[in-house]
């Protein structure tokens, strides 16, 4: 990934302990996976500008993010989303798209810029919406859809302080994965106008999302390797075990993606044979141990099957990591009908839970995870002993089930 930069950007901004280190690198990790799913869910092309605009922000700690769009025939960007702005900026403000500017250099080389210094920079002029807002560093990476260059992405700070190379590196992949969503959008707008004509456009369909499919896949695997990359730099044991969780987690919303890509409904998908084939993936890449799966034959609608995928995921590789001290045993998915709920059960047969007072295994991140899926499901959550090993328990209400014919 080329880079423009002013000073030494590579110099790790100041945290008092390698474990807040973590957690800053962590979240930006969580918050690309969070998008990545926001993505493949969302239809709203302002949505989808403006929740980048949001986690970007975020991710970095910063006050100020925006998406800039470029008008071709206006050789001009406008502020299309963002947060932190004053009132009247956000789809009004227009800036030059000249390569003196930062956003208009980045758009025009297709380099992603860091500019810590913006009072004194020497490269660029300062645009007024900054100088108005006080900023005093910027990035700014390019965001292209269908092969064309769409805008850019520009996360903006008016506190003193460093943008690093590794902050770069996720606000690339966050542009990365809105540029494939922005190009899902034209794709489904396409289809809808063809289907409106063509007696043939369930084929067009058919196609066109294989591509897309592929592309999303692309695009996660890209955020994958950038995680395995930075991973591969660090020593610290812990550290780089965290990140290889999140490469986990990314790789887990792309095998699900896949998953639904096959699909031939769009609304809703069998339980049954979406899980089964989910713990099939997992059984193949565990086989010392064995997953049972009974789940009642019903429709779920596709937005709650993605996350409930998402969950089933985390607790099976949650009990495979730390049930058994032997490295074998059978981990149990269940789902039944209870009156117009589901009820979720994912039990182990290991070491059970601890000791009262003792920690508990997989209390970080993978905890946190699951209790931000549970509660997106609208579920109320609880951990078990199973007598012996342990049973996580989730009971939600389906936005939609029927019988699975």
């Amino acid at each position: 990934m080329a880079s423009g930069s002013s000073g030494n950007d590579d110099i790790v901004p100041e945290r008092a302990t390698v474990a807040e280190e973590l957690a800053y690198r962590l979240r930006q990790q969580q918050i690309s996976a969070e998008y990545a799913l926001f993505a493949l869910k969302t239809h709203d092309v302002q949505a989808l500008l403006q929740q980048a605009s949001k986690l970007c922000a975020q991710g970095l700690q910063s006050k100020l993010c925006k998406v800039m769009e470029y008008i071709p025939e206006e050789h001009q960007f406008i502020v299309r989303a963002g947060v932190g702005w004053k009132p009247g900026v956000v789809g009004q403000v227009k800036t030059g798209a000249d390569a003196e500017s930062p956003t208009g250099y980045a758009f025009m080389t297709g380099l992603s810029i860091i500019s810590n210094h913006l009072q004194g920079e020497s490269r660029f002029r300062t645009p007024r919406i900054l100088a108005d807002h006080g900023v005093k560093r910027a990035i700014n990476t390019l965001i292209q859809c269908s092969g064309e260059r769409f805008g850019v992405l520009e996360v903006d700070s008016p506190i003193n302080g460093r943008f690093t190379e590794a902050d770069l590196v996720f606000v690339t992949g966050m542009a990365n994965l809105l540029g494939v969503a922005l190009e899902r959008q034209r794709v489904e707008e396409t289809l809808k106008r063809k289907e409106e004509l063509l007696q043939q456009a369930l084929r067009h369909e058919e196609m066109l999302s294989r591509e897309i499919n592929h592309r999303v896949k692309n695009s996660l695997a890209i955020v994958s390797g950038l995680l395995n990359a930075q991973g591969r730099t660090i020593s610290d044991p812990h550290l780089r075990q965290a990140l290889a969780d999140a490469e986990a987690r990314v790789h887990a919303i792309g095998r699900i993606h896949e998953l639904l890509g096959r699909k031939k409904g769009v609304e809703s998908v069998s339980l049954p044979v979406f899980l089964g084939d989910l713990c099939a993936y997992l059984q193949a890449s565990a086989p010392g141990h064995d997953l049972v799966l009974d789940v009642a034959p019903v429709m779920l609608a596709t937005g709650q099957a993605i996350s409930l995928g998402l969950l089933v995921n985390e607790l099976i590789t949650n009990a495979l990591k730390h049930a058994y001290a032997d490295g074998s045993g059978p981990v149990l998915v269940k789902v039944a009908r209870e009156g117009g709920m589901l009820r979720l059960e994912v039990a182990d047969r290991g070491v059970g839970m601890p000791a009262e007072g003792a920690p508990l295994k997989g209390h970080g991140l993978g905890r946190k995870v699951i209790a931000s899926l549970s509660a997106h499901l609208g579920g109320t959550a609880e951990w078990r002993d199973a007598n012996p090993g342990t049973m996580f328990v989730l009971t939600f209400r389906p936005d939609q089930v029927s019988a699975d014919e």
